[in-house]
């Protein structure tokens, strides 16, 4: 694909790459899924989410990112913050998802202990596709 479209932007992942993914996760799961959900907290901790997925028992907010998979990490950490925050978040365990489209990276916010954890591995498209889906899957029934 990437022969025939210019990936160089996050725009361009987003379309081309990590929304098939997530079209293939509402095809199991028949998720609600946001795109570019706002939300504000207050006047230091508010933006935009990329991706909100919410099922009727949870939910899993994905970053999407161009190039830096740390930068992303640290704003979905933030992000993860502001949904606890959110009257409607009453979980102990918040999930998320940094994605530059062929590679993806969770996250889960402890809400109890207050500590964000990175997972340590790494799923890359289309190698780790089915991996990957499982595992969204998993968070979004569980």
């Amino acid at each position: 694909m990437s022969t025939y479209v210019s990936l160089t932007s996050e725009m361009a992942r987003r379309e081309f790459l990590i929304t098939p993914v997530l079209m293939e996760l509402i095809h199991y799961t028949q998720v609600k899924i946001k795109v570019g959900y706002s939300l504000k907290i207050n006047e230091q901790l508010k933006g935009e989410l990329d991706y909100f997925l919410q099922t009727k028992t949870q939910f899993l907010v994905i970053e999407a990112k161009n190039a830096d998979l740390q930068r992303g990490f640290t704003q979905l950490a933030v992000e993860l913050i502001a949904v606890e925050k959110a009257e409607f978040a009453n979980y102990s365990l918040l999930y998320g998802a940094v994605s530059m489209g062929n590679i993806w990276q969770f996250a889960v916010l402890d809400t109890q202990q207050k500590r964000v954890i990175q997972d340590t591995n790494i799923y890359r498209v289309p190698a780790d596709l089915t991996e990957l889906l499982q595992i969204m899957v998993g968070i979004l029934e569980g």
